[in-house]
Formats: C-alpha cells, sequence, structure tokens
C-alpha cells in the first residue's frame, strides 16, 4: 500500500479575503478558512455499544437467516456462479441459502483496507483502518435554497453542489450525484454527470449500479480520466459505487450487476442494506441489525467470489420510522445505537464501515442541526471510515439543501478539529506564560498568546462567538442568512481543476459515442 499520509495532503483551496457588508454584517478577514485536504483520524476508540457476547448472538442470527430462510439473488448469473460455489439455490426459485462457512470463508478474502485513488494523486483516500472520509449529499431528488425555494434536481444545481464538493477540503469526495439532475434523460445522464465530475473535481468518483451498462460506462470514463490501461485499472481502485439491498432479504439486478461489473474491474462496492426498523426490518434495533448484517455479508461475499479481493465496504444504514406516518427517522436514540453496532460488526469482520451523516428536518433549524450533529456522533463513536451524505442532507434525503451544506461544513470542520490530538508540549504547557501573568492577569497580550492565537482555536464558518451587543451592531445575522451569502461566495470562489486536454478529448469523445448508442437501457 502507498504511504497514504502522505498520498493524501494537497493545498487548500487560497483562502478567500472579502470586504464585502451585507446586512451590516462585517466578513471575517477570511471568508472560507480552512485546513489543507487532510483525512482525519480515529484518535480515539470505538465506543462498544453491546458486549462481545451479545455482538456473536447477532452474528449467529445472521447466519442463521442466512443459511434458513436464505435471499433472494435476482440474477441468473449470480445464482449460477452460488450454486457452482457449494450454496443451496432453490429449483426455478431465486432464493439462495448459504452456509456459515462459505460466507465466512468468502469474507476474509476482502481487503481490510485498501487505496482509492482520485484523478489528482493529492486527494487520494485511505479507506479503513482509523482514516475517516466524508462525503456530501447523494441522491436526492429536489434541490433548494433560500432564493429558488424546493425544485426538482437539475444539471445547473448538480454542478453548483459538485463545485462545492471540490471547493471544500473537508469533503473528501462526492459519493453519489448530489442532486439528481431529471431534466436530463435517464438513458445517458450517467454519462453528463460523470463527465461534469470528471471535469469539475479532481476527486475521487462515483458510479451508480443501475445495470449493468451504466457500470461499464462509469469504469471506462474512470479508466480515461486516471489515464490508466485496462490492466492497471484492475489494481486501482479509483470509482466508488453503493450497493443496496432491496429489504427484506433480496438483491436485485441492477444491483447485481453493477456489484458484478465493480468486483471484476478490481473497483469499490459499498454493500448497504437499507434496513428501517418497523417497516423494511424488524421494529426492534437488534432486529433490524440481524437482517442488516445477513443482507450487507451475502452481498459482500458474492463480490469475492466473483473476484477474490475486490475492495468492498460494509454499509450501515439502519434507523427507524415514525409508525404514525411511515417517514424515516435519522439522528435518532436507535439510528445511534445501530451506528455503533455496525461499526462493532464491521470491525468483526476486518472490513471499512460506512455510516452516513443525516437528518429528517425539512430546513435548515434546530432539528437539522441536532439531528446531523446526533448521526455525525454515531458514526464517529462507531468508528466509521465513511461517512455519506454529511453535507446538504435534508428531509430525510428528498432535498438537497445548498445553505444546509453550508451548515454541515461548519458541523465537519469542528469534528475534523476534534479528532486532531492534543498537543502537550513543552511549549504547550505554557509554564513560562503562566508565571509571567501571575495571579489575577489575564493572557491577551502574552507573548505566548500573540504567536498562537490564530491557530489556537479553528476560526467558524457559520457559528457566531459576538457578543449580543456587537452582533446587534452587525445586523443580527442568523445562521440561515449568512449560510445563504456564503454558499454564493463559494461558488464565486470556486477554481475550477486542470484537466489534460487529451483526457477532456477522450471524455467528450466517449460520452458521444455511447450517446449516439442511445446510453443505457431505462428498463429493468
Amino acid at each position: 500500500m502507498a504511504d497514504i499520509d502522505t498520498a493524501v495532503v494537497s493545498e487548500a483551496q487560497p483562502a478567500r479575503r472579502s470586504r464585502r457588508r451585507r446586512g451590516g454584517e462585517k466578513a471575517t478577514p477570511d471568508l472560507f478558512p480552512q485546513k489543507p485536504f487532510r483525512q482525519p483520524r480515529h484518535i480515539f476508540k470505538p465506543v462498544e455499544a453491546i458486549s462481545a457476547d451479545e455482538l456473536e448472538s447477532i452474528h449467529d442470527a445472521s447466519m442463521r437467516v442466512l443459511e434458513e430462510i436464505g435471499i433472494d439473488f435476482l440474477h441468473e448469473e449470480a445464482k449460477a456462479m452460488l450454486k457452482a460455489a457449494g450454496a443451496d439455490v432453490t429449483p426455478g426459485q431465486d432464493r439462495v441459502r448459504m452456509d456459515r462457512a462459505l460466507v465466512e470463508e468468502l469474507i476474509a478474502k476482502a481487503p481490510a483496507e485498501f487505496t482509492l485513488h482520485a484523478r489528482n494523486k493529492s486527494h487520494n483516500l485511505q479507506i479503513g483502518g482509523d482514516a475517516i472520509v466524508f462525503s456530501c449529499v447523494a441522491s436526492a431528488p429536489n434541490v433548494v435554497d433560500r432564493d429558488g425555494g424546493r425544485r426538482p434536481g437539475n444539471q445547473e444545481d448538480f454542478r453548483k453542489l459538485l463545485k462545492l464538493a471540490q471547493f471544500f477540503n473537508i469533503i473528501h469526495t462526492p459519493i453519489g450525484y448530489p442532486v439528481e439532475p431529471v431534466d436530463i434523460h435517464a438513458s445517458v445522464r450517467h454519462l453528463d454527470c460523470i463527465a461534469d465530475a470528471v471535469r469539475l473535481t479532481d476527486k475521487a468518483l462515483h458510479l451508480y449500479s443501475l445495470g449493468k451498462e451504466r457500470n461499464q460506462d462509469g469504469i471506462e470514463l474512470a479508466r480515461i480520466a486516471l489515464g490508466l490501461t485496462p490492466s492497471e485499472l484492475v489494481d486501482t481502485p479509483c470509482i466508488v459505487t453503493v450497493i443496496n439491498t432491496s429489504s427484506p432479504l433480496r438483491l436485485d439486478t441492477p444491483m447485481l450487476q453493477g456489484l458484478i461489473e465493480m468486483a471484476r474491474a478490481g473497483q469499490v462496492s459499498i454493500v448497504t442494506p437499507f434496513t428501517l426498523a418497523g417497516a423494511m426490518a424488524p421494529v426492534t434495533v437488534a432486529g433490524a441489525l440481524t437482517l442488516q448484517n445477513a443482507e450487507a455479508l451475502a452481498g459482500i461475499a458474492f463480490a469475492q467470489l466473483v473476484r477474490p479481493g475486490a475492495p468492498v465496504v460494509y454499509g450501515g444504514f439502519t434507523s427507524n420510522v415514525d409508525m404514525k406516518s411511515g417517514a424515516p427517522a435519522f439522528g435518532t436514540p436507535e439510528y445511534m445505537k445501530a451506528a455503533l453496532v455496525s461499526g462493532q460488526l464491521a470491525r468483526r469482520y476486518h472490513l471499512p464501515f460506512r455510516s452516513s451523516g443525516v437528518c429528517a428536518a425539512n430546513t435548515v433549524d434546530y432539528q437539522a442541526a441536532l439531528e446531523s450533529t446526533l448521526s455525525e456522533w454515531g458514526a464517529i463513536n462507531g468508528g466509521a471510515n465513511i461517512i455519506k451524505h454529511a453535507a446538504g442532507w435534508l428531509e430525510g434525503g428528498l432535498s438537497a439543501g445548498f445553505e444546509k451544506f453550508i451548515t454541515d461544513i461548519d458541523l465537519l470542520q469542528k469534528i475534523a478539529e476534534y479528532l486532531t490530538p492534543l498537543d502537550v508540549s513543552e511549549e504547550s504547557l505554557a509554564l513560562d506564560a503562566i508565571r509571567d501573568v501571575g495571579p489575577a492577569g489575564h493572557f491577551f497580550g502574552t507573548e505566548h498568546t500573540q504567536a498562537r492565537y490564530k491557530d489556537a482555536f479553528y476560526p467558524p464558518i457559520v457559528s457566531d462567538w459576538r457578543n449580543y451587543e456587537t452582533w446587534q451592531e452587525a445586523g443580527s445575522p442568523i445562521a440561515y442568512d449568512k449560510a445563504n451569502r456564503l454558499y454564493k461566495e463559494a461558488l464565486k470562489a470556486y477554481e475550477q481543476p486542470p484537466l489534460d486536454p487529451a483526457v477532456d478529448e477522450e471524455v467528450t469523445a466517449f460520452v458521444e459515442k455511447r450517446k449516439a448508442e442511445g446510453g443505457a437501457p431505462t428498463d429493468f
């Protein structure tokens, strides 16, 4: 494995200075204070929410689900491969039962860590171990901001959100379309979206596993973008997909086609059951986790059957629903507990773990802040390596919010700083400064303070630390107003990353060729 610590550090987007005034508010000297691109690390031990014996109970129950009940694989080639490997495939049906010994043997072939390569090598990412990846909102059908209100996803807003994902160093890669641009026909949408991602960002790429053709197109665009030969591609993970099971106990044809194509090409599949307790999963957290674990292991084992050593990630997305309305709930105590135990399960199988920073709030308010923070806290304490939907997620995933993107960036930067090891060097202990000030003094003007104050506290983007009087004098700005202004300023400050003209031409030629061929089928 490459030296990840040196591979993932690059210069930040230049700090932008602004003297603009709006509503009496004074702009900060550095409008977007941010540190260089780097991955936060887990410096604290993950929380063990249940005992080792209780964890084994969930594992055993999951194995019994796979052995006794089985899971439907809606794909003939997949069933044939599983049968050849020793699984029990019911004749004339889709039901597959897998012996625990077979499942455990296959899962053991998956890598515990790997490098996810980006077009810009300084944006390569370590997946697994103690490394953390923050990704922005994905797959929302709508987009919202204060000026335009809630509207269907479209290419213009899709591109704006990609630019924000590129601009902010705390977003390591956009895993998914930040919003679904429904103004592009579904047969060719993936071509335009991945081409936009290649041009507007230089971070790792993503594709949707909605059938064989979309996967093949996305993998080829990633190969072109990184300048790889087909033989190099299979040993260079550089594009990610999310494989969602159709809970309960089903893997459908498009997802299985995607899993096969990604594994064969040596690319990354995040296998994530969508298990909402009380709806697609048992109402108890333990029951929902049992189902999640069985489905995740079935998908991961199958990927290793396709190609041993294929890079995979254990995905956890278990939450609960409002039993009165059926609406998904996020950032709940149940969601946090599920994240903690999901992390324990992933570590038991020596797999990287994916969680999410999500909420069910409909706007940027107290609920949005509380639920997003609790979701992130569950993910961090669960030892998550990939945290999806960490910036911009609203309305249970039905909307991508521009202002929410900015308030979440503020939260993520604080989390990253929290995960920075504490400096307890002789200079930081500050005995000389304490001696110079003595009793009843203050430290504002000391040489020790003046030399370090810029780095002592990480400046916030949206949070306002002024007292009430100076806040009033500045026009009493609220977070929503400030976030609205800042996302627009970030878009102005965005700089498109360089792209080799030859690569750009090859991307264009491939997209035009595939469009002329009709793109990908839309009937599954």
